[in-house]
């Protein structure tokens, strides 16, 4: 397969090439020209769907670049208003169109004639939009976009002071590796209370949220919001009892590597006891990890590593940067988190990050690198609809980025004893995540099949199943009342609900990719590109397939792959 990152913007041929989305009375016409006119043919048909497809590619980049602008500062009050005009204005009108154009196509006789091969994943996704469309949900569905986005400008604005200086909670993570426990237990409370501050707007916040989704769930005819979204979000391939499979596989398999961790971890730092604040640190003399200087030098060392994996993949990162379409570095009044945002049009991705000059910054960026090359890889799809990728694969584009892109650190590192060190706590992430995604999958279950629970219900619910999937070997005395908001630092709680057990299935897949990576990399270079280039145009197992991995979240097959990285991690 040729692969070239010069990546080009869709031609139109429906719209003007100068169109740009203002108000929902310029765009409309657009929508009423797809509704009214005839189709007398499977060419007509096809025709038909390619037009809809640059107007769904037009629009959908027009919402990211006021999503991206948001987030990048928080702080300007016009960048929110655009956002919120357009997630209020012109997103609910859209949908009773979006609504009537996915019937003609069901309804019109040429439908059955199109290639069940090309077009199966799209039409069973276009019934099941149809199922469960409801006029009454499209002014929660609006409030819903905006209020989520509530979450960025409060915890946006959470900042401590260390040393006499301001620093953003992701900033000030970099305290926690230092050899100095008193700094460290300093900065891990000052950030814990910092939270505390906002802890009553996060639950009221989350209350709001919860019961809007609530309704939305009721209105659409299902029993609660989990089994709603499971169906919106297109989970065809696994159900509710597969996740709780997988959470029951994490204490069984994953814990007890965890312990040992964390036994290996204590003993390396010559503690009785071993705290929160003494996770990430090194022993005294050992200089945490400074893998790079600020956000350029960043990006500059993973194009390098990324060249040495495939020239493809560091072009595909320059081509970005051609672009100007980086934000990296954590600043004062810039959301939390990290993304990249694929663009339907333009087709390079944008990718956001908070950088503190940290090792898990590396991570983060050759996971959205991973992303990335995702969003290029399926570019040159026909449709919108078959770039929109089922979120199981997404993760894999971007877990399996980490995994390969360990053996070309080099980048970062200019001696052997940083890069082992750089691989062991990236292989210990792998593992040490699995608990994680774990308690907040089944969080979120506990929360929508009891939606008129209580703050204190809900606390006591978290604090239960965070015990459930603890280790013994951190000592949390004193700590409660930190604990039990913990929840409240997962913004996928508020923004992207139901979405984090994908980060679970796709690091199964991860590994078994990189599983194959270490017995023949081109191989498994070659299935990832594979994999990735379908888009979402084949079913999750056939994807996985495509890949030359399963798609399997049974315990035995969890454990097959926790053995393996285990192994890994002893030869290190």
């Amino acid at each position: 397969m040729e692969l070239s990152a010069a990546i080009e913007k869709l031609p139109r041929h429906f719209l003007p090439k100068d169109f740009t989305v203002t108000t929902w009375e310029a765009l409309e016409p657009w929508f009423k020209n797809l509704l009214e006119r005839p189709i007398s043919s499977v060419d007509e048909l096809e025709q038909w769907l390619r037009d809809m497809s640059e107007l769904e590619a037009v629009v959908s980049e027009d919402a990211c670049w006021r999503q991206i602008r948001m987030t990048c500062d928080t702080t300007d009050k016009a960048l929110e208003e655009a956002f919120n005009f357009f997630f209020m204005e012109i997103q609910p009108k859209l949908q009773p169109y979006a609504d009537a154009l996915n019937k003609k196509l069901i309804a019109s006789p040429y439908t059955t004639e199109l290639p069940q091969e090309k077009y199966f994943t799209y039409l069973r996704n276009v019934k099941k939009n149809i199922e469960l469309y409801r006029e009454a949900n499209i002014p929660l569905q609006a409030e819903l976009s905006v209020m989520q986005q509530q979450y960025g400008a409060i915890a946006g604005k959470m900042t401590i002071e260390v040393n006499g200086q301001e620093y953003t909670l992701q900033q000030a993570g970099k305290f926690l590796e230092s050899h100095d426990r008193n700094l460290r237990e300093t900065v891990y409370r000052k950030i814990q209370e910092r939270r505390l501050q906002d802890k009553d707007a996060m639950h009221q916040l989350y209350t709001q949220l919860i019961e809007k989704r609530h309704q939305v769930a009721v209105n659409a005819g299902f029993a609660n919001y989990r089994d709603y979204k499971f169906a919106e979000m297109g989970r065809f391939d696994y159900t509710k009892e597969d996740c709780f499979q997988f959470h029951e596989a994490v204490k069984l398999h994953v814990l007890p590597l965890i312990e040992k961790i964390y036994q290996k971890k204590k003993a390396k730092l010559g503690l009785d006891t071993l705290r929160p604040w003494d996770t990430e640190a090194e022993p005294e003399g050992v200089q945490p990890l400074k893998p790079f200087t600020d956000g350029k030098d960043l990006l500059n060392k993973s194009i390098t590593c990324f060249e040495s994996l495939h020239p493809f993949f560091a072009n595909c990162l320059r081509k970005m940067d051609e672009l100007k379409h980086f934000d990296l570095e954590s600043r004062k009044g810039k959301a939390p988190g990290g993304y990249n945002c694929p663009l339907a049009e333009s087709g390079a991705p944008f990718i956001f990050m908070n950088a503190a000059g940290q090792m898990s910054d590396v991570t983060t960026m050759v996971h959205e690198g991973g992303h990335a090359i995702h969003s290029f890889l399926s570019h040159n799809l026909e449709l919108s609809a078959f770039k929109e990728y089922p979120t199981e694969i997404a993760e894999v584009a971007s877990m399996a980025m980490e995994l390969f892109s360990m053996n070309h650190w080099q980048a970062f590192f200019n001696n052997e004893a940083d890069l082992q060190r750089a691989k062991e706590h990236q292989l210990e992430r792998t593992i040490t995540i699995f608990p994680w995604i774990a308690i907040i999958d089944k969080f979120q279950h506990w929360v929508y099949e009891h939606p008129t629970h209580t703050v204190e219900e809900r606390t006591a619910a978290w604090m239960s199943i965070l015990n459930e999937f603890s280790t013994n070997s951190i000592d949390y005395t004193g700590l409660e009342a930190f604990r039990e908001i913990g929840w409240q630092r997962q913004l996928h709680l508020f923004e992207v609900p139901f979405y984090y057990i994908e980060y679970g299935i796709a690091q199964l897949g991860a590994i078994g990719l990189w599983m194959q990576y270490q017995q023949n990399p081109d191989q498994a270079i070659h299935n990832y590109v594979q994999a990735l280039s379908l888009g979402g145009t084949k079913t999750l197992p056939e994807l996985y397939a495509a890949a030359g991995v399963e798609f399997n979240l049974s315990p035995d097959y969890i454990k097959t792959l926790m053995e393996f990285t285990a192994a890994e991690m002893e030869k290190l």
